[in-house]
């Protein structure tokens, strides 16, 4: 492995801590809030804790050992947890991208209740367990996802060189660590599989579901409500609030599409081209990596009412 510029690895460095204070900051602020108004069924609240913990995962586990082996420490381990870290790894960035996508299509779902509302439909928005089990659905299917890298996986040593990247995983040895298929032919098939299903299709949902939620509220702002005044008094105000959700949501999804595609192409570049920029692909997949990881909590203190506070309150004298 190449020896890493001091300045790369003070700039990972600071990414890193970033993630870890930001996203920590968010599940500690956020999550208070879901305890306390759980009877209000603040669902979004609930997903942008479950994004911020995978971000949050995803930090401790894979980034702070890319960190540390920047600084010089390097670290070997045995093949069993080579397998275990392999599958970790692998399932954390899953995990992560699915719960993205889930905040997109929850917040498109929501606005389905955006309107005059029928009979029966008053009362309290109703029990977070659908949206628990959406929840696990993403933790369970994103785990037998990730159970090939428990098996095609192998310890290396110092001198070995990753031929294969995937994003999901990392862009070089780590720990040792290092993907062993039995041929070229099903890593091909892995990767390909993996750039279809688990890496394009996510930022193709995001960007058609945020559109669709744009789409909605534009619609919903230019209706004439009927019916009761009152209710229609209070579905106008909710029309800016929803607005300004879908906003941050799409910035959001933006900033995601933006680090996760460029890793994308930096890394499949290196996959079915053999790209002879292979080392600059890399660092440039690095970083895209743990962007979004690092700037999301940012995007979300500009959007969330009780993150902005927070934040106003720590930086006042």
């Amino acid at each position: 492995m190449a020896a890493v510029v001091p300045i790369q690895a003070a700039l990972y460095t600071i990414m890193v801590i970033f993630g870890i204070l930001g996203n920590g900051l968010v599940i500690g602020v956020v999550g208070e809030s879901v305890l306390r108004d759980s009877r209000r069924g603040a669902g979004a609240d609930i997903i942008l804790v479950n994004m911020a913990l995978s971000n949050l995962l995803v930090s401790l586990v894979r980034n702070i050992p890319l960190m540390l082996a920047d600084m010089g420490l390097q670290l070997y381990l045995s093949m069993e947890w080579c397998r275990l870290f392999m599958c970790v790894w692998v399932w954390l960035r899953a995990a992560n991208v699915w719960s993205t996508f889930f905040l997109s299509a929850f917040h498109h779902h929501t606005l389905h209740r955006l309107g005059p509302r029928q009979s029966g439909s008053h009362g309290p928005r109703g029990h977070p367990g659908p949206l628990l089990l959406g929840i696990g659905l993403i933790w369970a299917l994103n785990l037998l996802y990730s159970i090939p890298a428990y098996i095609y996986s192998k310890r290396g040593d110092k001198n070995s060189t990753e031929t294969l990247m995937l994003i999901s995983t990392t862009t070089r040895p780590l720990l040792g660590c290092m993907w062993n298929f039995p041929d070229p032919y099903r890593g091909l098939i892995y990767s390909t599989a993996s750039l279809l299903i688990h890496e394009l299709l996510p930022i193709i949902l995001m960007s058609v579901t945020n559109v669709s939620s744009l789409y909605k509220l534009y619609g919903h702002g230019r209706r004439r409500f009927g019916g009761n005044a009152v209710e229609d008094a209070l579905e106008v105000r909710r029309i800016p609030a929803e607005r300004r959700a879908a906003k941050v949501i799409m910035a959001l999804i933006i900033l995601f599409t933006l680090s996760w595609g460029t890793s994308i192409i930096s890394n499949n570049s290196i996959n079915f081209n053999g790209s002879q920029s292979g080392g600059a692909l890399l660092v440039v997949a690095r970083f895209a990596n743990s962007t979004f990881i690092a700037l999301s909590p940012v995007v979300l203190t500009f959007g969330h009412r009780r993150m902005r506070a927070v934040v106003k309150a720590m930086l006042s004298p």
